[in-house]
């Protein structure tokens, strides 16, 4: 075997579904990448658009880079069927904090490669990392980008996991994947409920609901709330309706495996949580990102949606809550179902 071909091999044995070599040049979508960041589509995202020139070339994070090992993990669960009163939460969260089992099978992935490569020097990046990762990933074989921006892949779809480890040992690199397998399909772009997708590959993320229930700290858009339904923490539906996601296979990593808790989540237990609770049930998940305030936010929204008068008790105690970005949605939640009960005079 080959040195490529071990550390493929040693990739797939790390639990990883898919491997592949890449050159480290500059990245040919950082001009794409300017231009979002200039336009503002990255909304409250400011990390992205510190220390950008980091991202146009792995040279800026390892120096004397000359390769990219370009690894993914299929996330793909069974399909949960949350009810009325039930959230939806993204599949990729449904399970263990993806950095935390990502990380230790890249630091794993490296001390194989410094091993056949004695002297390498290496680094590892998950998708915190300065690195725009699905160039690298389509420049490396793996797959194309689809007109919902996100890696498609033709055996998993959409439900990957992406990881890069930047090597100073020349590889010979897999061929680029320049084939855009998308066709005519625009099913992505008119399942996105929030209008998101303005574009084939364009995303204002200011719309997006993985944005609004994730990333986004203050409070969501009035005209936005309504559109993100029983969604609680992130969105799925531009991948679920990818045709070629009808080949998804279940993950084989047993730390993305849902939670019990967490495939249907009751909303009225949600949001009685405080902040003791909410640390221990969410410990080690993704969720954590959001925190309690970002949280139960989300839960007065799709509790506004639902409209069930029988979450008017639990809203109108949130109108208590200790968090005024709570105290806000709650009271937005009662309006949505003609609750006569005035917040009092601190709720937004």
């Amino acid at each position: 075997m080959t040195l490529e071909e071990q550390i493929k091999s040693k990739a797939l044995a790390l639990g990883f579904d898919l491997a592949g070599i890449a050159p480290a040049g500059s990245a040919v979508s950082f001009v794409s990448f300017e231009r979002w960041i200039a336009q503002g589509q990255h909304g409250e995202m400011g990390y992205l658009a510190r220390n950008m020139e980091r991202r146009a070339d792995p040279q800026h994070l390892l120096p004397g880079a000359k390769s990219v090992v370009v690894v993914a993990c299929n996330y793909y669960t069974a399909d949960p069927v949350p009810g009325a009163r039930q959230g939806r939460i993204a599949r990729y969260a449904l399970g263990d904090d993806y950095h935390e089992i990502m990380s230790g099978k890249l630091a794993a992935l490296i001390v194989a490669i410094c091993t056949l490569a004695p002297g390498a020097r290496a680094k590892a990046c998950v998708d915190t990392a300065p690195v725009l990762e699905r160039e690298m990933a389509q420049r490396a074989g793996l797959g194309w980008i689809g007109k919902n921006t996100m890696l498609l892949n033709r055996r998993f779809g959409q439900w990957l996991f992406l990881g890069e480890i930047l090597l100073d040992v020349a590889l010979q690199p897999d061929a680029l994947e320049t084939q855009n397998r998308c066709g005519r399909c625009v099913r992505c772009i008119a399942a996105c409920p929030t209008r998101a997708l303005v574009a084939p590959r364009e995303l204002d993320a200011r719309r997006c609901i993985s944005y609004l229930t994730i990333e986004l700290k203050g409070s969501i858009p009035l005209e936005l709330r309504p559109l993100i339904g029983n969604r609680v923490f992130g969105c799925d539906d531009c991948l679920e309706v990818c045709p070629w996601n009808r080949f998804a296979q279940l993950a084989r990593e047993p730390g993305f495996s849902p939670r019990a808790d967490l495939t249907t989540p009751e909303l009225l237990d949600l949001l009685e949580l405080d902040e003791e609770e909410f640390q221990r049930r969410f410990a080690r998940s993704p969720i954590v990102r959001a925190k309690r305030r970002g949280l139960l936010r989300n839960v007065c929204v799709a509790l506004g949606n639902a409209r069930d008068p029988r979450s008017v008790p639990a809203l109108t105690r949130a109108l208590e809550d200790t968090e005024p970005l709570v105290r806000e949605h709650a009271a937005w939640a009662l309006g949505q179902m003609g609750a006569t009960s005035r917040p009092p005079s601190h709720a937004v």
